[in-house]
């Protein structure tokens, strides 16, 4: 038994610098734990500047046009220079940040709301992909007097 246990110390001590190393890179931002460098770089240039207020149910179809992909977890949803709402899906959906797939939102009303569905459609073979839900949309704004 002394000599399983000591194999098994040696196996998870060699294993420890493995493990360290496949730690997400991203910004300490919640649900940024799965972001390439890449991904969090997008992720760091568009909050830039700004600070997240409370978070909305809903965001209206007016808000919701100029979509940027961040991961396959992270939505940022640009309402022109000064606010940004963040949108942190229920469970990742894979493929998302591929960008060249087509969503496909199910929305019931003018707004698109937490929980409503997308699904993702391959833009060459129509095939359908994985429905995603939508999860709070947290509006992130300049401060008040920022010009920057």
């Amino acid at each position: 038994m002394a000599k399983l246990n000591l194999m098994a110390a040696a196996l998870l001590t060699a294993a420890a610098p493995l493990v360290a190393s496949c730690a997400p890179a991203g910004s300490g931002e919640p649900g940024a734990a799965a972001l390439t460098p890449k991904q969090a770089e997008r992720l760091d240039k568009q909050l830039a500047g700004k600070v997240p207020g409370e978070p909305v149910r809903c965001l209206p179809n007016y808000r919701s046009n100029d979509t940027i992909r961040v991961s396959d977890s992270i939505l940022l949803y640009r309402s022109g220079g000064n606010l940004v709402y963040r949108n942190d899906l229920k469970s990742s959906c894979p493929g998302l940040a591929r960008d060249s797939d087509i969503m496909v939102v199910r929305q019931f009303g003018s707004s698109t709301c937490e929980g409503d569905f997308f699904h993702l459609v391959d833009r060459s073979s129509g095939i359908r992909g994985p429905t995603c839900v939508f999860g709070e949309f947290v509006p992130y704004r300049k401060p008040e007097g920022d010009k920057g």
